[in-house]
């Protein structure tokens, strides 16, 4: 692979309003998933959304690669996971400024083949004050070849201390796009989604999911978690029952989105206080 090192560093600012609209647009969105504040949990991914122009945007809907973000040399773009430090809740209101700095560019082979890891750290400031930093890892991927994604064993058995239930459909798709300005066409495509892409339907998003699961935390710790990590494991196809869970760990909780029919892990999380 190419050097990508000039891309290290590369820095850029944007700001937003926190309006009570959005929060409650928010709100509604996670009916039945929403935890404790005046700003729930994971609401900073509806700030500052990366902006441009129709002749700008990739085949997948996204701000095309080396705009923004490198051009790696692989077509498909999504989020890894990645982890959350908490530090002040946002406020109805304030006027928040998102810092965002490419960290680094990384390559390696997994069974589905070469992949691509690009992360960024974005910065959240009000006031003056930091209100949340993250680590967000994008993953760059091959197209599929026919019957490539795999389904993986079930997860084990758990004694949750607390779980939701959730069924996602299109309409919450949607509504999470649009709240999240997110372009991405295996959201709302069916035939992008299935047949560029190779998924079996309209894919939920990873963010999403990790919102349910920042939420379930603050419910049981009764406030923001200090931290919180995250990590993709298979993609959640809408129409899937779920249920996203907790259970005790020596440093807090571990989490997860897990679905009804077969056990099957989508996405897993990890917070402490």
């Amino acid at each position: 692979m190419n050097d990508w090192s000039d891309w290290i560093g590369r820095r850029r600012e944007a700001g937003d309003l926190v309006t009570e609209r959005m929060v409650a647009e928010y709100r509604v969105v996670l009916t039945g998933t929403c935890g404790p504040g005046e700003v729930p949990a994971g609401f900073h991914w509806c700030l500052a959304p990366d902006l441009a122009p129709p002749e700008d945007l990739g085949r997948d809907g996204h701000p095309r690669p080396g705009l923004l973000l490198p051009k790696l040399p692989l077509p498909r773009r999504m989020w890894a996971g990645g982890e959350i430090r908490f530090f002040q809740p946002f406020e109805t209101g304030a006027a928040v400024t998102r810092t965002s700095t490419i960290a680094d560019v990384t390559f390696k082979t997994g069974r589905s083949g070469q992949l691509g890891f690009v992360g960024v750290d974005h910065d959240y400031h009000a006031a003056g004050e930091l209100l949340l930093s993250e680590r967000q890892n994008i993953v760059y991927r091959e197209d599929p070849a026919p019957g490539a994604i795999r389904t993986p064993p079930p997860g084990e058995d758990w004694a949750p201390v607390e779980a939701w239930h959730a069924l996602p459909d299109s309409t919450l798709l949607f509504r999470y796009s649009a709240l999240t300005f997110n372009g991405h066409r295996i959201h709302y495509d069916h035939p992008y989604a299935t047949g560029v892409e190779g998924y079996d339907g309209l894919v939920v998003h990873g963010p999403l999911q990790a919102v349910w699961m920042q939420n379930l935390a603050a419910t049981i710790f009764g406030a923001l978690p200090a931290t919180f990590r995250y990590r993709g494991l298979s993609p959640l196809i809408v129409g899937h029952k779920v249920t996203i869970e907790a259970r005790e760990a020596a440093e807090g909780l571990e989490l997860r989105v897990r679905r009804d029919e077969d056990g099957v892990v989508t996405m897993e999380a990890s917070a402490a206080r």
